[in-house]
């Protein structure tokens, strides 16, 4: 774990430019509100505010972020008065949060900005319970999103925009075999039956403290898609969470708050979401408990017991997000691990195709953005993936065989890449035999995809860079038909 946070690659940097940026823009955003004498409520919610607009708007364009981040008050603040003049009157409050919950998961099939508007609805909600909104105090929080969410688009469009030279990321479709709106329409009974739950069981765990185990089941559902990944989530979220508090009890409870030592480490902990989210759900989830005890430290509430009761709430909140996936609607781990390997598949057959027409001379052909595809895709069968070859998983035979999948699936991806950049020199020449090996690659793909188990192991390898290339992946596509295609009673994609 340690390894994949601190050695994973950060191609240009975006992972650290991503995490520098939000400890500029949340900085900037708590210093206005105390320029505009918050109190230190306002400022904790301001603060808030400009995490989320930083951290869940994903747009593919520059300019779909600057939408999605000027629709997120909108989409807030109304929620914020339901939540704050809901607050005595408990029953009413936990339907409409519910609702909210529901409606949440359920806009993920809008894309990234239905997802990223739910997220924000789900956490205003959920903050207006951390700090216990009243209607009085209204007007203030108001401000403190309004001024927070100005201040996070002005670093990000304004002072450090450096997504204006990068090429879009490629976002792919989910594939056709799972239907968007299916798993999403699931996904939101799913979400709330399980906030159902650790609501009613939160509750009686503590009367004060009930919206920990509600959060918890929500972030385990955000960016999952099956049975398996929901599970393993859960798993993680705990896991993180236990680290995190050991990490309070050591260094946030002795600080009681003090102003400057937990405005340095309330740095860190941002510094340290932005930073590990994309490779370690574990280490994001140890941030943000450290972060949440430091905010508590500077509300003067903060204690060994308040600690162990958010362990409790979390394992509250993780027993229901398991239940639901397993009792109701459940999408299983087959349904969408088969369809992103068929998805990557196809994309390195495109990628092949795009190559060699690029080394036969076409001006037209460029294979950088199916690369970039293939990356996404292959992150995305990782994620499917991921229960399968988790340390816990009792099945050894299938955890085997995964692991074997995604190294061929690697080894398809290096041979691309090595492929297109040979086909970027401007002295590369065509051969004639590309076409033959494109063919073939085709036909190995199509083999695969269809579920033939006859795919011709390629011949000894040619000195030529681009046929070279080829060639080992012919071999790594011909390597995949046995850990894909073995019959057997536990079937790689049948968990």
């Amino acid at each position: 774990m340690l390894k994949r946070v601190f050695v994973a690659p950060d191609p240009g940097r975006v992972r650290l430019r991503f995490a520098a940026r939000a400890v500029l823009g949340i900085g900037l955003a708590v210093v206005v509100c105390a320029l505009a004498g918050h109190s230190v409520t306002g400022a904790v919610t301001g603060g808030l505010a400009a995490l989320l607009a930083l951290f869940t708007v994903a747009d593919a364009t520059v300019r779909g972020q600057a939408v999605t981040t000027a629709l997120l008050p909108v989409v807030g603040l109304p929620v914020l008065a339901a939540a704050a003049e809901l607050h005595g009157l408990p029953v009413a409050r936990d339907l409409v949060f519910l609702a909210v919950v529901g409606g949440g998961v359920y806009a993920r099939r809008w894309g990234p900005r239905g997802h990223s508007l739910g997220v924000f609805a789900f956490m205003t909600f959920f903050v207006a319970q951390f700090l216990h909104a009243t209607p009085r105090q209204l007007p203030e929080l108001y401000a403190a999103v309004l001024l927070s969410v100005l201040s996070a688009a002005a670093v990000r469009f304004g002072l450090w925009c450096y997504e204006r030279r990068l090429p879009p990321p490629p976002v792919p479709a989910p594939p056709a075999g799972t239907g968007l709106a299916r798993v999403t329409t699931r996904q939101a009974v799913q979400a709330t039956a399980g906030a159902g739950f650790a609501l009613v069981a939160g509750q009686l765990v503590s009367g004060q403290r009930w919206y920990w185990a509600v959060g918890a089941t929500w972030w385990i559902f955000v960016n999952t898609a099956s049975r398996g990944e929901t599970l393993v989530r859960g798993f993680r979220r705990v896991l993180g969470t236990v680290i995190g508090i050991a990490l309070g009890l050591l260094v946030a409870a002795p600080l009681q708050g003090a102003p400057v030592p937990t405005a340095v480490l309330v740095t860190a902990a941002v510094f340290g979401i932005f930073y590990t989210a994309a490779v370690s759900y574990t280490w994001m989830m140890l941030w943000v408990t450290f972060l949440a005890e430091l905010l508590y430290g500077l509300l003067g509430v903060l204690t060994p017991g308040l600690l162990g009761l958010r362990l409790a709430e979390t394992a509250v909140g993780a027993l229901g997000a398991v239940l639901a996936v397993l009792f109701v609607l459940p999408v299983t781990t087959h349904l969408t691990t088969d369809a992103w390997i068929r998805r990557a598949l196809r994309c390195v057959r495109a990628c092949t195709a795009e190559a060699a027409a690029r080394l036969a001379g076409s001006a037209t052909a460029d294979p950088a953005p199916r690369v970039a595809e293939l990356e996404q895709l292959l992150g995305r069968v990782r994620l499917s993936v991921a229960p399968l070859v988790h340390p816990l998983n009792p099945m050894h035979g299938r955890k085997r065989r995964a692991r074997r999948v995604l190294a061929l699936l690697d080894h398809c991806a290096r041979e691309i890449r090595g492929l297109v950049a040979v086909a970027a020199d401007p002295e590369a020449s065509h051969d004639a035999r590309l076409a033959a090996a494109c063919w073939r690659v085709e036909a190995a793909v199509e083999a695969l995809t269809r579920g033939s188990q006859h795919i011709t192991a390629p011949a000894e390898p040619p000195a030529e860079p681009a046929l070279a290339h080829l060639h080992g992946l012919e071999r790594a596509l011909s390597e995949l038909a046995e850990p894909l295609r073995t019959p057997s009673r536990s079937p790689l994609v049948g968990a």
